[in-house]
């Protein structure tokens, strides 16, 4: 009986440390998608979506497109006024491009193809550091060109990565009251 309650405790235990484990992961990062679709493209323009989003350090952003045709640069203020695509910060080609925001501030994207950036095709977001007032992702964009990010978002109730810590979280605290109480 004794080794019994033993494996019980530490049953219980596992399950208590795995629940920890997953309310500590990254939950409060974003995953969004270009324009809300991830599709870049010159049927859209995004500089309104990316307003209606707070986008934050640790954030991602999504483009796809077809990699025979089109491209991503991060580039300067100077190069995305302009539409140039000579100096870019970086280049990205692959068709599937995910950027990670590792800083705040303004982070500006061309499309590879100077006259599709000269016909819109090009973004600007604002990111800021601040965890605190964080906005779901939007769903379409349609047509500004100010990067300002509004002040009158409402923080969601939880990021989407947020939700499914929640969710296992819950599990696995059931889990371990389920081993509790047999």
């Amino acid at each position: 009986m004794a080794n019994s309650i033993t494996s019980h405790q530490m049953m219980v235990d596992i399950v208590a440390v795995l629940s920890l484990l997953v309310l500590i992961q990254k939950g409060d990062a974003y995953d969004f998608k270009v324009g809300g679709s991830g599709e870049w493209s010159l049927t859209a323009s995004y500089n309104q979506w990316a307003e209606k989003n707070r986008f934050q350090v640790g954030d991602t952003l999504l483009f796809k497109y077809d990699d025979d045709k089109d491209s991503v640069l991060e580039v300067s203020k100077e190069d995305y006024d302009n539409c140039n695509t000579e100096n870019p910060i970086a280049k990205h080609n692959d068709g599937h491009t995910v950027i990670k925001f590792d800083r705040s501030g303004p982070h500006y994207f061309i499309s590879g193809v100077s006259d599709h950036c000269k016909n819109n095709e090009k973004l600007v977001v604002v990111v800021i550091a601040d965890r605190s007032h964080k906005s779901p992702p939007s769903p379409s964009p349609s047509g500004s060109e100010s990067p300002t990010p509004p002040s009158d978002v409402k923080p969601p109730s939880s990021s989407p990565n947020g939700a499914s810590s929640v969710v296992m979280s819950l599990l696995c605290f059931m889990g371990a009251l389920a081993c509790f109480l047999s």
